[in-house]
């Protein structure tokens, strides 16, 4: 396995467990603030694209560039799925819906992309799956809450969240930082029409700081480590790893907010770390 890769995908998807905290403290609305995350991380990292010279060294192929475009369309349209389903039901039956897009990148995977079925793999991201359904289960919410309240719009998030990885997939030459400034400004220009602009108004200095970081780094930063190592990876290696992006959410509950998790959550964090840690000496 690519060492170097597998840390830039576990660190991207670290960073993007933090999120939750980040978004909520914006004070924008879901489409609005993917349109801002779309417009930051458009301009720094094509600002630093240009100046560093790396368009001189980059390498055009057509082919590839039409995948790019769809990579964007389906990355949007899993961020915009996905905070309309925070909207319109409860995160955590949301969130565990959400997270059948490892599974769904495996299955693809064996189907289109002609990768050996593991059977060890696909159980390690099973056991990482039901390891997320415990962690979202709250002293407010049961299991059956989630399993049968999930909104319709968290699974075509979840759909579109595993097409962006197999498309990701299929992109080699391509720098992350040509994929990731491709795919934000795609975003733009899809969300410009239908963004309320009036919401923007009597944001405070701190709404626009927190919205400015989850552009530039829980959007520009993560998609390059994302872009930038998935490409070297193996759907099953990514299918685990992906689930660091709940399991952070969780701690970050507890050792920031001072969350004390039940027995169920603690028996889901376990899961979760003896899956990925299982994918990892598996792949080496």
């Amino acid at each position: 396995m690519n060492k170097p890769a597998f840390l830039k995908l576990s660190t991207a998807m670290i960073l993007f467990g933090s999120i939750g905290f980040f978004s909520r403290l914006t004070g924008l609305p879901s489409l609005e603030l993917v349109f801002v995350r779309c417009v930051s991380a458009t301009v720094i990292l094509s600002i630093y694209w240009l100046a560093a010279g790396q368009y001189k060294t980059e390498k055009w192929n057509r082919k590839e560039f039409v995948f790019i475009i769809i990579g964007g369309i389906f990355l949007v349209l899993n961020w915009v799925f996905l905070f309309l389903s925070f909207e319109t039901t409860s995160i955590t039956a949301a969130i565990s819906i959400y997270n059948l897009a490892p599974l769904l990148v495996l299955v693809i995977g064996w189907i289109f992309l002609k990768e050996p079925f593991q059977l060890t793999g696909f159980l390690a991201v099973v056991l990482a799956f039901v390891g997320t359904v415990l962690i979202t289960v709250t002293s407010q919410t049961s299991l059956g809450d989630v399993l049968l309240k999930g909104s319709v719009y968290a699974l075509i998030a979840s759909v579109f969240y595993a097409l962006t990885i197999i498309t990701g997939k299929k992109i080699s030459q391509a720098s992350p930082y040509l994929v990731t400034f491709t795919q934000t400004a795609v975003g733009v220009i899809m969300l410009l029409p239908f963004v309320a602009f009036s919401k923007y108004s009597g944001l405070t200095v701190s709404n626009w700081m927190f919205s400015l970081i989850t552009g530039v780094i829980h959007t520009g930063v993560v998609y390059l480590l994302f872009y930038g190592s998935i490409r070297y990876l193996s759907t099953t290696v990514i299918s685990a790893v992906v689930y660091l992006d709940p399991l952070v959410a969780i701690l970050l509950d507890i050792f920031v907010t001072g969350f004390s998790p039940s027995y169920l959550q603690i028996l889901g964090i376990i899961f979760i770390f003896t899956a990925v840690t299982y994918t990892l000496k598996k792949s080496t």
